[in-house]
């Protein structure tokens, strides 16, 4: 049993764009008696923060303040002994990150954050999952739209094909938005050094036991065209679905053989290749390191969009679920992915390990693993959409 802390929540960068957002809506939701911090290097900017969330939310509880660093382990060790969980928007994470992840696993804690690059986390995996293993704490990465709507939204479909058979699920990404500076940091970082992914893949699949007498994989065939991606498709290289496959790693329900598709969906093929032109482009950049700086400078982790992109942004997630002789057709909906979404799923997971009767995990899991159908509810009653499209018996 986890003892005593002093904070139900700490939220730590709560003074960049994304923790700012993300502690307003914590506020509101937070109910009457919680125990709650925000955190990050700088007292003053932390109390003008909290100045604005009071403002917002009158009812709601008033947090403390804590200043921490990433360069100073004690400061972070002490934060993550406080809390029940550990909310971080503290990127990019393969250069910040690291410490906050260590103090949480061994001090039990469990922690929540919008990482959506894959070395750190298979790095923080080796490094840290046996700790948390053993103290009890839930290690949860990619809690913003890296990974939730694509790892519950695979998870909801599975659940409505049916047990025992080998299935297969496609995702397609539409969305309107706007990148972050830290989105655009972690990518870059990635881009310039893709024999990093390699290594730290490699690294965790020597301690990583696979399911016992299960497959689970990636599928990285393409579909140039389908009528449930409303267009064109690209495979799409990123986390989500390493955090899809792990979840069915981790479940027996998604079947005796589970693969999984990743693709990000257009309407017209121009924009496709327009796509593919500009992301090549991007990964020859990330190779010359006057370039890169340049890219880097356009934004800085910490900014965000103007008031209107937050309002007239959208994502949807359509998942295509065949097996068993059943075909479901899915779509996970929400607002602005960058984040106004982002900002909400993550206090919402924050929320949901705090509060919500779950399984039993421990270690580096996944959303679907650690909070699942608890989660989709939350975020259904914050506004996403969670349904059915259609389904077919073959």
């Amino acid at each position: 049993m986890q003892r005593e802390r002093d904070h139900d929540i700490v939220l730590f960068g709560a003074t960049g764009y994304t923790g700012a957002l993300t502690a307003a809506y914590l506020a509101t939701r937070l109910p009457d008696g919680a125990r709650w911090a925000l955190a990050g290097r700088d007292g003053g900017r932390l109390a003008e923060v909290r100045k604005r969330v009071t403002a917002s939310a009158p009812n709601a509880p008033e947090p403390d303040l804590l200043v921490a660093d990433v360069t100073d382990r004690a400061s972070i060790r002490a934060l993550a002994a406080s809390a029940r969980v550990v909310i971080t928007t503290v990127g990019p994470y393969a250069v910040h990150g690291e410490p906050l992840v260590a103090a949480c696993a061994a001090e039990g804690t469990d922690y929540v954050d919008l990482c959506g690059e894959p070395a750190f986390v298979d790095r923080m995996y080796v490094a840290h999952h046996a700790t948390a293993r053993r103290t009890g704490a839930r290690i949860v990465h990619a809690c913003g739209f890296d990974s939730i709507p694509h790892d519950l939204g695979a998870w909801f479909t599975v659940n409505r094909l049916p047990e025992g058979v080998p299935l297969h699920v496609e995702g397609f990404v539409r969305a309107k938005g706007t990148a972050s500076g830290g989105t655009l940091h972690s990518m870059m970082g990635a881009f310039a050094d893709p024999g990093e992914m390699v290594a730290a893949a490699r690294e965790r699949r020597a301690v990583e036991e696979p399911p016992e007498g299960r497959r689970v994989r990636v599928d990285l065939r393409g579909v140039p065209r389908t009528r449930l991606a409303r267009g064109w498709t690209l495979p799409l290289p990123t986390l989500d679905p390493q955090v899809v496959v792990r979840s069915a790693a981790a479940s027996e329900r998604y079947g005796p053989d589970f693969s999984y598709g990743h693709y990000a969906a257009f309407r017209w093929p121009t924009s496709a290749l327009g796509a593919a032109l500009g992301t090549a482009g991007l990964m020859a950049a990330a190779q010359v390191g006057p370039l890169r700086e340049r890219l880097l400078a356009l934004r800085a982790p910490g900014e965000g969009p103007t008031e209107e992109q937050l309002a007239t942004g959208w994502f949807s997630v359509r998942f295509a679920g065949t097996g068993g002789g059943r075909r479901v057709y899915t779509e996970v909906t929400g607002g602005e992915p960058g984040y106004a979404a982002t900002s909400i799923m993550l206090a919402e997971s924050a929320l949901c390990l705090w509060r919500d009767d779950l399984p039993a995990t421990s270690g580096q899991v996944t959303t679907a693993v650690a909070m699942g159908d608890a989660l989709i509810e939350r975020l259904r009653a914050a506004g996403f959409g969670f349904r059915v499209l259609e389904t077919v018996e073959d």
